[in-house]
């Protein structure tokens, strides 16, 4: 019986001193040490650098190497988020992780991946390309990782930090440029999964990227980019496409003439200037006043279309779609009323030279045909028109397949809502998507998620997940999901709601009409 204790407090011992799984990950710049999930099947590496500080001399210029480290770099911590503000009220934001130090990824990948090269996801969050953050619930790459994937989020430089030009950074600049910072950062993160992804598991030359909002814009732009069409091998857009880009004159004339209004007269006396005075400067005005740039560098073409028609993007399998009710009716009109003569004056007022095309295209007698083409405006004028405008160049001027989706499940209301005074909307509002592809609901933990919400994410997930895999949405006795054909003005898309579904997109012939008048707000 003694020697039987002995044995089993022995064997005991062995057990509890077994090591656990190996997250130490050798990369060019150092050996980084994660952590493995509560489950034990993910490993993560959170706050990896991936080039150096953008601070000091370094604000405003293109990204560079980090510089290696000696010893073992812990990376179980997000890293410092973008500089940004709560400028409206879905903005949060951890103010006590802002800084100029900002350049981080982080990196999910099964904990049973040893080399068999598995897919990449590039996730690359939204926000207007003035906030937002890699580390945002909706992007947590465990459950894509479970699924057999790599998966990478970023920080990058947004706002002012991100996408700044003046005639100096030009002058000063190899390639004679400014303004596209933000852009290349993101290209900078996509070279280093390039070089690094393979020590994870990763095959470099399997990378698929994808975002949604402004980071679908982002997407397309990479795609656009000779500095990064090559290392991309599909791509998936989510409520963001094509947009008009400033000329560098411009932007220039732009940059100078708000630093100049904060009292800044030389890049010198900025580039010394502190985080805080360079965020005055920008609170001064739009939240949105800095964009890409059309700088013939990092973006050669002033308009996607031309890029599109020379067959200058890159050549790879798209999904592309949007939400059912991207922002509500009241976004157009101006508020709750809901009146007939509302929606004549508004439309008056938007489209002096145009209104009467606009309103042969869009229903406005009673009050539901009001509610509907409202909100139907409202979201073209948002990200629907320009999303729908890369769709159509895709699959005309493309030689691979475009998939489009509509995303029409209604999110539940928040578990604090009252529900006698709720009224639920019409259709599944902008960014309301991302958490159910990525097979995120789980982190929400404010939403009451019935039965019906996890079966359209864990369909959505698994659609996702086949077309990183192979660049074809379609398997796993999913519905069937066709490549668009390119000559059909009502072609098939999959809805994606409580019934996943094939349906025709048959108001499509309103879209080159209203993108043409469109076009000045993009």
């Amino acid at each position: 019986m003694n020697k039987l204790i002995i044995v089993v407090f022995s064997l005991s011992l062995f057990i509890s001193c077994e090591p656990e799984a190996n997250t130490q990950i050798k990369l060019d710049s150092g050996t980084i040490e994660g952590m493995l999930s509560e489950d034990g099947l993910v490993e993560k590496y959170l706050g990896i650098p991936y080039a150096k500080p953008p601070v000091g001399n370094l604000r405003w210029e293109p990204p560079q190497k980090v510089v290696p480290w000696k010893g073992v770099l812990k990376t179980q911590e997000y890293g410092n988020i973008a500089m940004q503000y709560e400028f409206a009220e879905w903005v949060q934001i951890d103010e006590n992780r802002l800084s100029e130090d900002c350049l981080y990824l982080n990196v999910w990948k099964p904990a049973d991946a040893k080399n068999e090269k598995l897919p990449v996801l590039v996730n690359i969050h939204g926000g207007g390309l003035a906030v937002g953050e890699g580390s945002e619930r909706t992007l947590e790459g465990s459950s894509m990782a479970r699924k057999g994937i790599i998966v990478v989020t970023l920080n990058y430089r947004l706002n002012i930090f991100g996408f700044f030009a003046h005639p100096e950074l030009s002058e000063a600049s190899v390639h004679g440029v400014s303004g596209n910072y933000g852009l290349m950062d993101q290209q900078f993160a996509l070279q280093w999964v390039k070089n690094n992804i393979e020590a994870f598991g990763g095959d470099p030359d399997k990378i698929t990227i994808a975002g949604e909002s402004a980071g679908s814009m982002s997407v397309l732009a990479l795609m656009s980019s000779p500095l990064s069409k090559d290392l991309i091998a599909g791509a998936i857009g989510s409520s963001g496409g094509v947009i008009s880009l400033p000329s560098l004159k411009d932007a220039e004339e732009k940059g100078r003439l708000a630093a100049e209004n904060s009292g800044f007269t030389s890049i010198s006396q900025l580039k010394q200037a502190s985080t805080d005075e360079i965020m005055e400067l920008y609170k001064k005005l739009e939240p949105l006043a800095f964009r890409p740039v059309h700088d013939q560098y990092v973006l050669t073409k002033s308009h996607t279309a031309d890029l599109y028609k020379e067959g200058e993007q890159a050549q790879i399998p798209l999904i592309l779609g949007w939400n059912s009710e991207e922002l509500p009716p009241e976004a157009y009109l101006r508020g709750p009323n809901f009146s007939r003569d509302q929606f004549l004056k508004v439309t008056k007022e938007n489209y002096p030279e145009h209104h009467k095309e606009i309103l042969e295209l869009f229903p406005h007698e009673t009050k539901d045909e009001i509610h509907r083409s409202a909100a139907d405006l409202a979201a073209m004028s948002f990200v629907v028109a320009g999303t729908w405008k890369w769709f159509d160049l895709h699959r005309k001027y493309g030689n691979a397949p475009v998939y489009r989706y509509l995303y029409s499940k209604i999110r539940p209301p928040l578990t604090t809502t009252d529900m006698k005074t709720y009224i639920p909307p019409a259709g599944a509002r902008h960014a309301e998507d991302v958490a159910y592809a990525w097979g995120n609901l789980p982190m929400l933990k404010e939403f009451n998620f019935s039965e019906e919400d996890h079966k359209v994410s864990a369909a959505m997930q698994q659609y996702f997940t086949n077309f990183i895999k192979t660049g074809n949405p379609n398997g796993n006795e999913l519905p069937e999901w066709p490549a668009a054909k390119d000559n059909t003005e009502s072609p098939v898309i999959l809805n994606f709601d409580t019934k996943i579904e094939l349906i025709p997109a048959s108001l499509d012939y309103r879209f080159p009409i209203v993108y043409d008048k469109l076009y000045r707000v993009f």
